[in-house]
């Protein structure tokens, strides 16, 4: 693989960091059709989000001819997005789904991602690592799973892709204690109020860390905490996939198209394997033949996707012979508590995560329940904030008076270790989408454990905010980020990839995106992605060199 791509144009060595003009020029080079439609290319990628970008440009670098489909647009930050909460609606997956189980999860807001960078688009920026107890929490604590691979082997490309992006903060204490490339930002009214509620409690927090220089970086600009990181920060201050890791991918000869929705893997079932997709795009059914199929499509529709794909040989679907395809796939509990202070404390002028704590990260053996959870300060937007405000019972005058004191509040988030478990699962539905195509049904349904780590987090927040002064605090209970679904593991009989990403059982098949995660932790999984992406390229270059 790559010798046909090695000899493309490989003078831009540098990141390309978009300013008016490179922006410019990397939406154009976008419109040009690289490959001929009956070309067979080295890999072709599904999805250009945290996982299927940062892939692509590292195999683009190394000479591979490479294309990545998403299924929506890519985006223009001057022309598509806005500075309004409700206009930025656009920057989820909001196709049809279903969900069900007993504690289902909402869908179509800020848990799926649609267009090229993915649900990094519309992340909050933050970027910490896993720890090291996060590979093995059935060893440790008998519960969750074991990962094939271990921490050491993410070390060093959490170190490349915190450089890449770069990151910002304070030296952390915890898991495996590291330095950031960026010096932390400057705390904000919601910052202060979680230092001096965790000071008084004897609970450390750090700033950071983020995604987000504390200054100007190559062409992009410095932050301006105007509070919009999860609308898709329309002055590229915080960092995404869309301009960092795919600008560089076209700069080496990576095609992407946008608006391409796969149908399909296909596969030669006589030699078992992967020779390319099937895709839509303006109503047209497209092929593209590939020597390597990367799946990158997140924990929701990668399932789907390889669901789909059934052929005579794999009934089931592609990776699915032991019935494990769809199962385990996690969200975090995400409660949120807000606390009214006297003075005014204006939450939204900063990065939502301007400080944060995983002092109660690991198992606590003096808890009922197993692992932990983080928190971070998080700056609902108005719009938000009244839906929280809704979910506590309080309409009319009431409504109309907790929004006048908007400015008044600060507020808390924990992400709570949910585990995975195997009848939380994505399977088809009846219902078809605008395609024809069977949409996910997801179903979920939280256990014991889970379910008082929720209330664990939520007691503590609590506490922070009395002890920094707060007159009133409110609790919401939420969902965030959807991981697993495709889980690595050392033997098919438990999972979906194996160690390198290989799907067991369909040769040349790769799954490189959140739904490979056997546990997700208490942290916020897109530099884990990242990571993970990395990691994958360097193998897969390793077996291209030696086939």
């Amino acid at each position: 693989m790559g010798e046909r791509s090695a000899v493309r144009d490989r003078n831009a060595s540098a990141w390309l960091l978009p300013n008016d003009g490179a922006r410019t020029n990397h939406r154009l080079r976008t419109d040009m059709r690289r490959y001929e439609p009956d070309e067979e290319v080295d890999v072709v990628i599904v999805g250009a989000g945290a996982g299927g970008a940062t892939l692509g440009q590292r195999l683009a670098r190394a000479g591979w001819s490479v294309v990545l489909l998403d299924a929506g647009p890519f985006w223009d930050p001057d022309s598509d997005w806005v500075s309004d909460e409700r206009g930025s609606h656009g920057l989820y997956w909001t196709e049809p789904r279903q969900i069900g189980g007993a504690d289902p999860v909402p869908l179509g807001s800020n848990n799926s991602g649609r267009g090229v960078g993915g649900s990094m688009v519309h992340y909050a920026g933050y970027t910490p690592r896993f720890h090291p107890s996060d590979f093995r929490t059935f060893s440790s604590d008998g519960v969750g799973a074991d990962w094939p691979i271990k921490y050491a082997d993410l070390r060093p490309y959490y170190e490349q892709i915190e450089a890449e992006l770069p990151v910002a903060g304070q030296d952390w204490p915890w898991g495996d204690p590291h330095r950031y490339p960026h010096s932390a930002h400057p705390v904000g009214g919601n910052g202060l109020v979680a230092l001096r509620g965790a000071r008084a409690l004897g609970i450390d927090m750090r700033v950071g860390p983020v995604a987000i220089p504390n200054g100007r970086f190559g062409n992009r600009p410095h932050c301006i905490y105007r509070g919009f990181c999860i609308q898709g920060c329309k002055v590229n201050a915080k960092a995404s996939p869309l301009i960092t890791h795919v600008p560089d991918a076209l700069a080496h000869g990576a095609e992407v198209r946008a608006d391409s929705h796969v149908s399909r893997i296909l596969v030669d079932d006589d030699a078992g394997r992967a020779v390319g997709v099937e895709y839509l795009n303006a109503g047209a059914l497209h092929r593209q033949r590939a020597q390597a199929v990367v799946v990158a499509g997140y924990s929701i529709e990668t399932p789907r996707l390889l669901l789909l794909s059934a052929t005579p040989r794999y009934r089931d679907g592609l990776g699915n012979d032991n019935d494990q395809l769809g199962r385990h796939l996690m969200v975090q509990g995400a409660p949120q508590v807000g606390g009214r202070f006297a003075d005014e404390i204006r939450m939204y002028k900063a990065p939502p995560p301007e400080v944060s704590s995983e002092d109660f990260y690991e198992t606590d053996p003096g808890q009922p329940y197993r692992r932990g959870f983080s928190i971070q300060t998080v700056s609902p937007l108005p719009i938000t904030w009244s839906e929280h405000i809704a979910a506590q019972g309080h309409w009319g005058q009431t409504l109309r008076e907790y929004m006048r004191d908007y400015v008044h509040w600060a507020t808390l988030g924990a992400l709570c270790e949910l585990l995975p478990l195997p009848d939380n699962r994505v399977t088809l539905a009846d219902q078809e989408d605008r395609h024809g195509l069977p949409v996910a049904h997801f179903s979920y349904t939280q256990c014991d454990n889970d379910r008082q780590l929720i209330d664990a987090a939520g007691a503590v927040m609590s506490d922070m905010l009395r002890a920094a002064g707060a007159e009133e605090v409110l609790t919401i209970k939420r969902y965030a980020h959807l991981v697993g679904g495709a889980r690595m593991a050392a033997r098919p009989e438990d999972g979906v990839i194996d160690n390198e990403h290989r799907v067991f059982g369909v040769d040349r098949l790769y799954v490189v995106d959140g739904s490979v995660m056997p546990t997700q932790g208490a942290a916020n999984p897109a530099l884990t992605i990242m990571a993970l992406a990395a990691r994958a390229a360097d193998l897969m270059k390793r077996h291209s060199a030696c086939s």
